[in-house]
């Protein structure tokens, strides 16, 4: 199955069938990426990241509004670490846009939050506000991820099983190259690849849960 243009979609999206993704842009993170783009295009929902913001204008107002079009949103707090260049920082950008989910939710926003991590327990002691919610372990694996998922959205009308989200995965990774190629881009964390990524998987995603195939 070839890639699929940019731009090309199945199907319109609604703001319902929207996941605002934030996640961690490093490349030892992109097998985990990958996971999550396979595995929310795998219920019929489609990824969305500040990736996709152009430059201009007041950055954290559009990174806002584009989650607040989106009814689910998903938080991978696994890389909130310090970082090993000096000057030596912690990430705060996830725990940051998790507090914009939490608090348009708060305020009476139609949206479910999600937090995934990788160790048990961590969160409690980085961020004790949340206990008491849902944290989903992947244990930094894509199959982690991809079960963790199953497990956040357990009610989405439409539910494929692993095996099914596994498919999708592997032909989303063979698909990568081509992908990257066609692009023009060298990472897979910039608008355009991740835009085509989430084309294919889409696309992926219906061939497999719809029509049986692969």
């Amino acid at each position: 199955m070839p890639p699929p243009k940019a731009g090309q979609q199945r199907r319109p999206k609604q703001a319902d069938d929207y996941v605002f993704l934030n996640l961690s842009y490093d490349a030892k993170f992109e097998p985990l990426l990958l996971a999550y783009i396979a595995g929310v295009s795998a219920f019929g929902l489609l990824p969305r990241t500040p990736l996709e913001i152009p430059g201009g204008g007041r950055r954290l107002d559009r990174i806002f509004d584009l989650l607040r079009g989106c009814r689910y949103s998903i938080h991978d707090l696994s890389r909130v670490q310090v970082s090993r260049d000096a000057p030596r920082t912690p990430r705060f950008n996830m725990p940051f846009e998790l507090g914009l989910a939490v608090a348009h939710q708060q305020s009476g926003g139609a949206h479910t939050w999600f937090v995934f991590e990788e160790v048990a327990h961590r969160l409690s002691k980085s961020l004790s506000d949340l206990d008491g919610s849902d944290v989903y372990l992947h244990q930094g694996t894509p199959n982690g991820v991809l079960a963790e998922l199953s497990n956040a959205f357990v009610r989405s009308d439409r539910q494929p099983n692993i095996d099914q989200m596994r498919a999708i995965y592997r032909e989303l990774r063979k698909a990568k190259p081509i992908i990257l190629h066609d692009a023009g881009a060298k990472t897979v964390f910039a608008a355009r690849p991740f835009k085509d990524l989430c084309t294919f998987a889409s696309a992926l995603a219906d061939e497999v849960i719809l029509g049986g195939g692969l």
